[in-house]
């Protein structure tokens, strides 16, 4: 589509969303009342489960061929609705949810046989599932998490963030369409037209919710895994990039910088502080520059970008989180190219933009001696939160080290961060990363019930 064609659809779409006072579009997931859509999405659920595996399959196939015709709208929507990120990496995200999210085949049986008969292991829907989705990927967790949740036999009740409610409105729609056309039920997907906190917590002690997935921060997954119910948590992170004298520095320099400033390092897994091994690190910032780097060296000008982008106990300033550098630099009286990515500086380790997650282009860089000091310092800056980190390195004995000490969810080796979600990197991909319950990059599997059934003493054909 052409770029003016998008921006009016977006304007008339967001207008026509943010307009609505009474919800029109029950059929299609989207309730003015949290208990109405839990209700609706139970009652989906029950007709769901009458459909066989197959069939399941066709429903999925369905959203998927929809929801790409809308990539490009998805994109511009989340953009224009919560002033965050880029629309092209927001497009490749949506591709990515769309084509590399698993579906039914992800549901693999197990069975053992023997002397004494037969047993069958298999996966079963846990029922009704609650979501909560972040304004960071307002489109894609709910595409990624429809796909695997309705694969698995559930159905879903979404709780958006409110700072992009529209957009994920919006595609919880188009995919119910999607279904629907398809021959299956309405309401597999629901959600709230104007979701809240209260709205929230509506959804999570409803007795019909049989399962809670929070992607966000830690006070949302906080919340879940308090609830009593199972809850599967997508947490925060602060993954750090070390970089030793082995390295392709070249290589390594223009793929920090890709990572980064994907979708304005919105996402979890992005690259958030380097550390540099003081004998490679002048040409390693030689060559992020050579690739959309803008470097600060004065310390007053550090000062006046400290001050804009985060508060006094270093937390970001929201006004800023996915924004453009070259957007964040004119804020502080600097004029530079708007092709600049990222914004470098050379910082102590326990600087602010080190030890907290900023969520924009905005990467600090570390010098350290040696490859114990920088693993040591990585493990730190991580706080434990088991999500990602990056390593490059050509020596066998610090990338098995490394990925020991850190024990990440995602550990990617000579690459940028996205390839760990399948952005340039083999496997499957996922908007839902549980560090904090373990369950890693979820899939269909990650949200269904395992079950066996034995068969005493018969059924061996041995």
């Amino acid at each position: 589509m052409e770029a003016l064609k998008i921006e009016e659809i977006v304007k008339k779409v967001l207008l026509e969303i943010s307009s609505k006072t009474e919800t029109a579009d029950e059929q299609y997931g989207i309730f003015q009342d949290m208990n109405d859509a839990v209700e609706a999405a139970w009652h989906a659920q029950k007709q769901l489960v009458k459909f066989n595996l197959e069939t399941r399959g066709k429903f999925i196939e369905a959203m998927r061929k929809e929801a790409r015709k809308h990539v490009e709208l998805f994109a511009k929507m989340a953009v224009e609705e919560s002033g965050m990120g880029r629309y092209e990496d927001k497009v490749l995200k949506n591709i990515v949810a769309i084509e590399k999210t698993p579906g039914i085949e992800d549901l693999r049986s197990e069975a053992y046989t023997g002397d004494d008969g037969l047993t069958l292991i298999e996966l079963s829907p846990y029922g009704v599932i609650g979501a909560i989705t972040p304004t960071t990927n307002p489109t894609e967790t709910v595409i990624c998490n429809a796909i695997g949740m309705i694969a698995a036999g559930n159905t879903v009740v979404f709780s958006p963030h409110p700072s992009a409610k529209n957009t994920s409105l919006k595609s919880v729609e188009i995919l119910n369409r999607a279904i629907v056309e398809a021959g299956g039920p309405s309401n597999l997907l629901t959600t709230v037209s104007d979701p809240t906190l209260e709205q929230a917590e509506i959804m999570m002690k409803h007795k019909k919710v049989n399962m809670l997935v929070a992607t966000g921060g830690p006070g949302v997954v906080k919340a879940v895994l308090s609830s009593g119910k199972k809850a599967i948590g997508a947490g925060a992170g602060n993954p750090p990039a070390v970089v030793d004298d082995t390295a392709d520095i070249e290589k390594a320099a223009k793929d920090i910088i890709s990572g980064c400033s994907f979708d304005n390092n919105l996402p979890c897994v992005a690259e958030k502080e380097v550390i540099v091994l003081d004998s490679v690190a002048d040409y390693l910032i030689f060559n992020m520059k050579k690739h959309g780097a803008y470097e600060i060296k004065d310390a007053d000008v550090l000062n006046r970008l400290q001050a804009l982008i985060s508060d006094e106990r270093g937390n970001p300033n929201r006004d800023f989180v996915g924004k453009n550098a070259d957007y964040i630099l004119s804020k502080i009286g600097i004029d530079c190219d708007p092709s600049t990515k990222v914004i470098i500086m050379e910082v102590e380790k326990s600087h602010p933009f080190v030890v907290g997650e900023l969520m924009m282009p905005v990467l600090p860089i570390v010098r350290v001696k040696d490859i114990d000091e920088a693993i040591a310092l990585a493990v730190k800056v991580e706080h434990g939160f088991r999500h990602t980190a990056i390593m490059h390195s050509k020596n066998i004995d610090h990338l098995t080290r490394f990925a020991k000490e850190i024990q990440t969810t995602i550990f990617v080796k000579n690459g940028p961060s996205y390839a760990g979600i399948g952005v340039g990197g083999e496997g499957y991909t996922t908007f839902t990363i549980a560090g904090p319950t373990g369950e890693g990059l979820t899939s269909a599997k990650s949200f269904a019930r395992t079950r066996r059934c034995t068969l005493v003493g018969g059924f061996s054909i041995k």
